[in-house]
């Protein structure tokens, strides 16, 4: 059993959201809180394993308090889901030690999805903020390395569907930009993934970045 806690300042979306993950079997939503202070009184009496945390509450914001809270529980995950697409926040929250970023308007199975593989160690990040943290990997990193290895390890049609995952596409806009099925560019990604020992999508994203292939 998934234990989750949810913090948000609205009750109607916190009453929303444990009705939709009542809908998982696995999941269990052991308490709520609605602003970042109160978070941080529960988290420690109840010891949830994933956290879901607004951004914008009154008082302190989420992404300010994702550090206290992971010093608190060690091992816990945090997950932002807001409504905020700011490129600074997203950043920011992944640095702080975030396991993802997701935005409100996210599916409910991603939601589902997404939980799990925070637990498992992925970082999940909505597809459509992906080419916004790559934007911001690049203004902060030094100059890229070089792409040689990767031109080994990869065929050309994996390492253009490389690109286009760090350009930020979906799967069905690089099938559609390709004039390929969707379902082929699904199972490129698997082999991108396994070949280069990454977990996520967003792990594919910085390596490209960090050897400069986008």
């Amino acid at each position: 059993m998934i234990r989750i806690m949810l913090v948000d300042d609205h009750t109607l979306f916190r009453r929303g959201l444990k009705a939709l993950l009542a809908g998982e079997p696995s999941f269990a939503v052991v308490g709520e809180a609605g602003d970042a202070g109160e978070a941080l009184r529960r988290v420690v009496e109840l010891r949830p394993d994933v956290v879901l945390l607004d951004n914008h509450m009154p008082g302190v914001n989420g992404v300010d308090a994702i550090a206290a809270i992971r010093e608190a529980v060690p091992g816990v995950r945090v997950i932002l889901l807001t409504v905020s697409e700011d490129e600074d926040d997203l950043s920011r929250a992944l640095t702080a030690g975030a396991a993802g970023y997701l935005l409100k308007t996210v599916e409910s199975e991603f939601l589902a999805a997404a939980i799990r593989r925070a637990l498992a160690g992925e970082a999940v990040v909505s597809p459509e903020l992906t080419h916004k943290l790559v934007r911001a990997l690049r203004a902060a990193s030094s100059p890229a390395a070089t792409n040689g290895q990767t031109e080994e390890i990869l065929s050309p049609r994996e390492r253009e569907i490389l690109r286009e995952i760090a350009a930020g596409a979906s799967n069905k806009e690089i099938a559609r930009s390709l004039g390929i099925a969707e379902t082929t560019v699904k199972v490129h990604v698997q082999h991108i993934l396994r070949k280069l020992n990454l977990n996520s999508r967003v792990q594919a994203a910085v390596y490209a970045v960090e050897q400069g292939i986008t």
